[in-house]
């Protein structure tokens, strides 16, 4: 498991452009990530997904996260998300280790 701490931090300069992580916060470019673990792919109440994303299927965990991270366009090809990704193991367990507090 990562450190959380670091994680808001990478999530601060890496991904809250485009999403918050609050129960009720409105969708920014991507979708809102309340409720992430658990949940499919492309099932963020109200947000338009890509077909890909919707279509891919896999249920967001710790593992499906890290992997997804390293690459999302590898991992969904076709999904809508202009991110190249976090090379770094260590920096996507942080990320992770934030997203599974923040978002629960």
């Amino acid at each position: 498991m990562g450190d959380a701490a670091k994680g808001a931090k990478i999530f601060k300069t890496k991904c809250a452009q485009c999403h918050v992580v609050g129960a009720g916060e409105p969708h920014k470019q991507g979708p809102n990530l309340h409720g992430l673990f658990g949940r499919k792919t492309g099932q963020a109440a109200g947000y338009a997904y890509s077909a890909a994303n919707v279509n891919k299927g896999v249920v967001w965990g710790e593992d499906t996260l890290f992997e997804y991270l390293l690459a999302p366009k590898k991992y969904i090809p076709g999904t809508k998300m202009v991110f190249a990704g976090i090379k770094d193991a260590k920096e996507r367990k942080n990320l992770i280790a934030y997203l599974k507090e923040a978002t629960a």
